[in-house]
């Protein structure tokens, strides 16, 4: 494996376990009096602090950091500021839904989005290379199926919940085309290749864009609804958790997703980041005591079997049969 896609994989993995962290921190947050919305409010609130005090510390280091802000053309600028906007419904449908809904399934029902970003990429992004990709992909959502499938009835959570965290991935999956493609990616090539000036290149720069436009509509949502968003009205129980999701399920997720997403393509990434249900699940029986059946657990070694699989694929099969005529953004 080329060093390129070696370090694409490993910054999606960190970042799956950034985002499966989310769904075990936000729990003990829901226990000391938090709703889902204050959770968001102060989940992006400081995940976007962390990404002007990431780019301040580039700047002072001699890097590009807030220049790269500034070097954004105003299409790009824009374009980032609504997939920010656009976030807010993929965040506020699941963090919703986890009200409600077991920390594992929720883990395990948010991929679906794989298959539809492996869909979507077919016109819009890199598509899967050859047979292999594909079949890897089959056998993760087939891991995702027996997984769900394996929850028992009788403890079944209700309804809305189960909507919500459906809806999230399908959102999710539609950022994730969008903030490739404003990234340059398209069919014929990744987004690290792109070198034309005006090119969303910085991947800290776009993100923290996102995650200010993310914080201020969530920020306004719970000034507007009564949450607490002054900080000695937060309780203190809720302050470790609420500083776990802002590091590392929103700066440190978003930002290596995006940076690694840019190295490997859409599809990839999102078929790299099935592996975030087995971290969701272990941390979910190591501290809470959720516990998993067999088949369940036959279903997580399926998604990590599909990750590899699609891994030790050879680059550049048989992809030009898939590919569509070019389209920009």
């Amino acid at each position: 494996m080329e060093r390129r896609r070696l370090a694409g994989v490993a910054l999606l993995i960190v970042s799956a376990c950034g985002f499966g962290s989310g769904t075990i921190l936000a729990k003990p947050v829901y226990a000391a009096g938090m709703d889902w919305l204050g959770v968001l409010a102060w989940r992006f609130l400081l995940g976007a602090l962390l990404g002007w005090a990431w780019l301040g510390l580039s700047t002072a280091l001699g890097r590009q950091g807030l220049r790269a802000v500034r070097s954004l053309a105003r299409p790009q600028l824009l374009a980032a500021l609504a997939l920010g906007v656009l976030f807010t419904a993929n965040s506020g449908t699941y963090y919703a839904g986890l009200e409600t809904v077991p920390a594992s399934l929720a883990g395990l029902i948010v991929y679906i989005y794989p298959v539809l970003v492996a869909v979507l990429s077919l016109r819009f992004g890199k598509p899967l290379s050859g047979a292999r990709p594909w079949l890897a992909l089959a056998v993760a959502s087939v891991g995702v199926v027996l997984a769900v499938g394996g929850i028992d009835p009788r403890s079944a959570p209700p309804p809305l919940g189960i909507v919500l965290v459906i809806l999230s991935p399908i959102i999710y999956g539609l950022w994730i085309i969008l903030s490739l493609r404003l990234a340059g990616e398209r069919p014929d090539r990744l987004g690290h290749e792109v070198t034309h000036a005006g090119s969303a290149s910085d991947a800290a720069a776009t993100t923290t864009v996102m995650m200010t436009a993310t914080a201020a509509v969530f920020v306004l949502m719970a000034v507007m609804g009564g949450r607490p968003v002054n900080p000695v009205d937060v309780p203190a129980a809720a302050w470790p958790g609420l500083l776990g999701v802002g590091f590392a399920s929103t700066f440190l997720a978003i930002q290596t997703f995006y940076a690694g997403a840019r190295r490997i393509g859409a599809a990839q990434a999102a078929l790299v980041s099935t592996v975030e249900p087995v971290f969701i699940i272990s941390l979910a029986a190591l501290l809470y005591g959720e516990r998993l059946t067999l088949v369940q657990l036959a279903g997580g070694a399926l998604i990590v079997g599909g990750v590899v699989l699609a891994q030790t694929a050879r680059e550049g099969a048989a992809e030009e049969a898939l590919r569509p005529i070019p389209a920009d953004l």
